[in-house]
């Protein structure tokens, strides 16, 4: 122990501890705050970074206890270990959120300042107990989590975008744009892919739905997933992924790597933003242009944002049928006036005539994916593109979800239903091959949980 810590320094005299102030929060975290400065301080920090974790966590504990009994408190031995454990968060981790971040039920954490850390679980919002010492202490967390991608954070640059070490995307802004002090979102990255029978069990979707879906991403029909923040478009993404092919050659592009294809001949491109000199950076568009280079079946695009929508418009309609993204839109209708305001950001000057044209030739279906005020998600509509309708591209539902009221319990009840639309799809999955029941479009299924 002595080749990785310093010796310790004398302790100035205190007077003991009563065990009511030390069962209270406030002095909780005085004390924690305390034994991880005097920590720092008598740590080699450059040593210690390359011992086994094991041997760290054995090592701090040794400390820990020590200035512990230095502050003359009794503390039991399960209280013990619980001051270790955090101690070692703080050194070697990211404090009060590694709990947060070992607990995989957890899918997003938003700390709306240092008392503040609110957690969903099964798409419900909830306050949690966890919080930071004060604003100083929040703020160096998110500098750690920066400082760990090659970013940096300040008053300078106080909006950042990151990502953890398991993928997880973190966004962060601190004061002067933040009035209340820093505040961080982490949507976490989930590492179990949701199967479709889990989608029927949660019933997001019904067999028979899921079934056309898979006849028509098997008959490379092009497909746009529609659906607001948190409302499952990349879960929705990653289930529909399934039913391609393993014979092709698939290639995604995303801004933080989140799709979790199980094929094997899978090429995956992430977006990298600029440096601290606004150089560096390469954007979807730069990548989806690449992509079209190295021989693709299919494209997949996380999230169309800005103008690659146009390259993706022109993917799709030059031979890389079959390809997938998803958009941020309220209906279908929504989601093509997004694109089409999207294409003009690439100030081209393309006749809103052409655009129109061009996405109604290029997309055959529209999911519109919903998270509902239960915290449950569902695909609300699957419709076909139909053509186009006094300049705007038509579509027709296929299948929707009506809803029929609210359970005592605050659960959503309602029914999904053939609209009595058969689709022209139809044709096109039948030329591919692929046999569909007589009966495929009879099913109804009610909601009431």
């Amino acid at each position: 122990m002595a080749s990785n810590f310093r010796s310790l320094p004398p302790r100035p005299g205190s007077g003991p501890a009563s065990g009511s102030a030390l069962r209270t929060a406030d002095r909780y975290f005085e004390l924690k705050s305390e034994i991880h400065k005097k920590l720092i301080g008598v740590l080699n920090l450059d040593k210690v970074s390359s011992l086994p974790k094991d041997r760290v966590r054995a090592e701090i504990g040794r400390v820990v206890e020590r200035l512990l009994e230095d502050e003359r408190l009794p503390m039991t031995t399960a209280e013990t270990n619980k001051m270790v454990e955090e101690v070692l968060d703080e050194v070697l981790g990211l404090g009060p959120l590694e709990p947060l971040l070992k607990e995989p039920s957890i899918s997003d954490i938003l700390v709306n300042g240092y008392n503040k850390v609110y957690i969903e679980r099964g798409g419900k919002l909830s306050l949690s107990p966890v919080r930071f010492r004060d604003n100083q202490h929040l703020l160096h967390i998110i500098e750690k989590i920066v400082s760990q991608v090659g970013r940096r954070i300040d008053e300078a640059q106080p909006i950042v975008d990151a990502r953890l070490a398991d993928g997880s995307r973190v966004n962060a802004i601190i004061p002067p744009l933040a009035l209340d002090g820093p505040a961080l979102s982490i949507r976490r990255f989930g590492r179990h892919v949701i199967t479709s029978d889990e989608m029927i069990a949660n019933k997001t979707i019904t067999p028979s739905m899921l079934r056309f879906l898979a006849a028509c991403v098997q008959a490379k029909a092009s497909i746009l997933i529609s659906g607001g923040t948190g409302s499952g478009k990349t879960t929705t993404l990653n289930a529909l992924s399934r039913f391609i092919p393993e014979d092709e050659r698939i290639i995604t592009i995303e801004d933080t790597a989140e799709l979790q294809l199980q094929q094997r001949h899978v090429v995956k491109f992430e977006t990298r933003p600029p440096n601290v000199n606004k150089t560096g950076g390469i954007n979807q568009r730069q990548l989806l242009r690449t992509a079209l280079r190295m021989r693709p079946d299919r494209i997949i695009v996380g999230e169309c944002r800005g103008a690659e929508a146009l390259d993706m418009l022109q993917a799709m309609n030059t031979g890389v049928e079959g390809s997938m993204t998803t958009i941020h839109a309220n209906s279908p209708k929504d989601a093509f006036s997004r694109l089409e305001a999207m294409i003009l950001m690439a100030d081209l000057e393309i006749p809103n005539r052409v655009i129109v044209q061009q996405l109604a030739s290029a997309i055959k279906l529209v999911l519109q994916v919903t998270r509902l005020q239960d915290g449950s998600r569902k695909i609300i509509s699957i419709s076909e593109v139909t053509g186009v309708e006094e300049d705007r591209v038509a579509t027709r539902d296929i299948f929707i979800f009506e809803r029929t009221g609210v359970s005592d319990a605050g659960k959503v009840q309602g029914r999904f239903r053939w609209t009595g639309y058969t689709p022209k799809l139809m044709e096109r999955i039948q030329v591919a091959g692929i046999s569909l029941p007589a009966n495929l479009f009879d099913e109804v299924v009610e909601v009431n949980l």
